[in-house]
């Protein structure tokens, strides 16, 4: 199981809610706050099968429903050895993740993961789908249901606005920003034998940099895993916000890079 996935009293009753609805769980929250793992936890925490769909910013809709092989059907049906009947479509029609979700024969979870970043009307187009569960194939004539209603999260960076219909159709969450007292919960759990020093130390470094002003994308919780890591790994020490080791792992930009530079007095040559 997932079991460094740190989960809130919060998120919890949201995926409760979810489950009761039968609605789709929608969340939003900073890049890193674990909007996708938790799906990975929830599926491996009630042993449900996990289909996962990452939208891009040319997917639709459709793609994570089936896709008609027409390609194919035409090769085989001009150069084809006999493997597939051309004139059954059904050889040619393989599902998305949803649609997998909908012929499981146990309750599923399906993660559409990053749905913002689509077009606008990408929600709009799967409207009909998760609220019925079904979805019709044209090239075969055959509506397709779902044997079980799986569990959805979607999960949002909030980069565009999802349209409103949309958004009724959904339980919505956001997942705020770790205080220190959970941070520290979070930490613990990705490294159960780490020092009191180390920890305490780490955490105020980490939140005074994310307490910077302008700064353009603040360090989140899976750069301070990976710097925490790091700083295992290579058994090194903070001593002040002037000397932080392996600073490339938590600012992640030049712009951000000479702001805290400046700020602190970094010398240029230890801006790594």
């Amino acid at each position: 199981m997932q079991a460094n996935y740190v989960i809130s009293p919060q998120l919890e009753e949201a995926v409760l809610i979810a489950e009761i609805t039968k609605r789709p769980l929608l969340l939003k929250g900073e890049p890193g706050t674990g909007k996708t793992l938790l799906a990975k936890y929830i599926s491996e925490k009630k042993e449900m099968q996990l289909f996962r769909w990452h939208v891009k910013s040319t997917s639709q809709a459709k793609e994570g429903l089936y896709f008609y092989d027409a390609v194919s059907r035409l090769n085989d049906s001009r150069f084809g050895d006999g493997d597939r009947d051309v004139h059954n479509i059904d050889n040619y029609i393989r599902m998305g993740p949803l649609g997998d979700a909908f012929l499981c024969e146990k309750p599923a979870l399906v993660l559409i993961d990053e749905i913002d970043k689509a077009d606008i009307e990408f929600p709009n187009d799967l409207l009909l789908e998760l609220d019925q569960m079904e979805f019709f194939i044209p090239e075969n004539q055959k509506w397709m249901r779902a044997k079980n209603r799986p569990l959805t999260i979607i999960t949002s960076n909030n980069e565009k606005e999802l349209p409103d219909a949309f958004l009724r159709r959904c339980i919505f969450h956001y997942i705020d920003f770790p205080d220190r007292e959970m941070m520290q919960k979070i930490v613990e759990a990705h490294f159960p034998g780490i020092g009191s020093a180390l920890l305490q130390t780490s955490l105020q470094t980490f939140y005074k940099l994310r307490h910077i002003n302008d700064l353009r994308k603040k360090p989140s919780t899976s750069e301070l895993i990976d710097w925490l890591h790091i700083l295992l790994h290579q058994g090194a020490e903070l001593q002040s916000m002037q000397r932080i080791p392996f600073i490339g792992s938590l600012i992640k930009n030049e712009e951000d890079l000479q702001h805290f530079a400046s700020l602190f007095h970094v010398p240029a040559n230890e801006r790594n």
